[in-house]
């Protein structure tokens, strides 16, 4: 049985999905290697996200050609930074390039990248997202869209080329609003910035859309033992998200206030060192997934414990170790 052919049928018989996060560090043109590597790892899928590095699409298409066995996802494409024709273009293009493999995620990202990086209106990111994904699901049937949206208007729009099945769309999702629409009118949702404990908190809102709803989650490793290194370094990552308002909302919610409220006071003061020293290691602990191998892998398991269908691991490289290491150790095959 070829390769390709025992990917394929992994793909359909897996109840739970483990996923690493693309590209690594080097040039794209660089990395059909590591990305045949991985797959031979026991991963299942390769993930983008699309901030200030890569854009989202790029290296999954590369991925679709050099691993043609791979499930692939983004996680996320703002629902500001393209037009919609172009979005569904972009995607339709992804679909073809990987028929049947491409999980599209979509949602409203933050003031930061939106507005600050791209110059664009950060306004009623729920509506804009939830039009989105209509206009997306409406634009992949090939039919002409002539339709005014409580965001925006698409006068007469028809996607030449439409996906031959609708791939499954994702949003990102934190609070009660968002999760519910990724249950609603979403196939799932995409979560991040969470513990394995919070996933219990925020699965039931998604499965107020009904069944058989996925929940890919992001979740943040890295394999060193050494704690202080790996905890000095993670609280510049938490600070530089959980200060961006959404999120720290986000935190509120959850019932982190008691333990952020610091950080977030002298954030708001000016004072970057003083907020980074009263984070507290509890808090590393639960967002940053660290320790021994075997450690990490067991931390991972808890979140699919809890909900989790699809974990896309995100590999930081604290303390300087080698990510495509950590990779091998975090991987399928390293269970045994």
């Amino acid at each position: 049985m070829t390769r390709l052919l025992v990917k394929l049928l992994e793909f359909h018989m897996l109840d739970n999905r483990y996923g690493i996060t693309i590209p690594f560090e080097g040039p794209l043109h660089t990395q059909r290697d590591t990305l045949l590597e991985l797959a031979d790892l026991g991963y299942t899928d390769m993930w983008t996200a699309e901030a200030d590095g890569t854009d989202g699409f790029t290296p999954l298409v590369l991925a679709s050609q050099w691993v043609p066995e791979m499930r692939l996802g983004v996680a996320i494409i703002p629902a500001y930074t393209r037009g919609p024709a172009l979005l569904a273009q972009t995607v339709a293009s992804m679909c073809e390039a990987a028929p049947g493999r491409f999980v599209m995620g979509i949602g409203s990202s933050s003031n930061v990248i939106v507005e600050r990086w791209n110059g664009i209106p950060f306004e009623e990111p729920y509506k804009r997202t939830r039009d989105m994904t209509r206009f997306l699901r409406a634009a992949f049937t090939g039919e002409r869209i002539k339709e005014t949206y409580e965001t925006f208007e698409v006068n007469g729009f028809t996607l030449r080329r439409p996906p031959e099945q609708q791939p499954p769309i994702l949003i990102a999702a934190l609070r009660e609003g968002m999760l519910r629409l990724a249950g609603r009118e979403g196939d799932g949702a995409i979560i991040n910035w969470l513990s394995a404990e919070d996933v219990a908190t925020v699965k039931p809102y998604v499965d107020e859309g009904g069944p058989d709803k996925e929940i890919a989650a992001r979740i943040f490793v890295c394999p060193n033992s050494d704690a202080d290194t790996v905890r000095a370094a993670a609280r510049f990552a938490i600070a530089a998200y959980i200060n961006v308002p959404v999120y720290a909302a986000f935190h509120q919610w959850l019932g982190r206030s008691d333990r952020l409220q610091g950080m977030w006071d002298n954030w708001a003061a000016g004072d970057r060192k003083a907020a980074l020293a009263v984070i507290p290691d509890s808090v590393v602990d639960e967002l940053i997934i660290h320790g021994a191998p075997e450690e990490c892998r067991e931390h991972i398991d808890r979140y699919h414990e809890n909900g989790v269908t699809t974990s896309a691991i995100s590999i930081m490289g604290f303390g300087g170790i080698d990510t495509l290491q950590a990779a091998r150790d975090l991987s399928p095959a390293a269970r045994g």
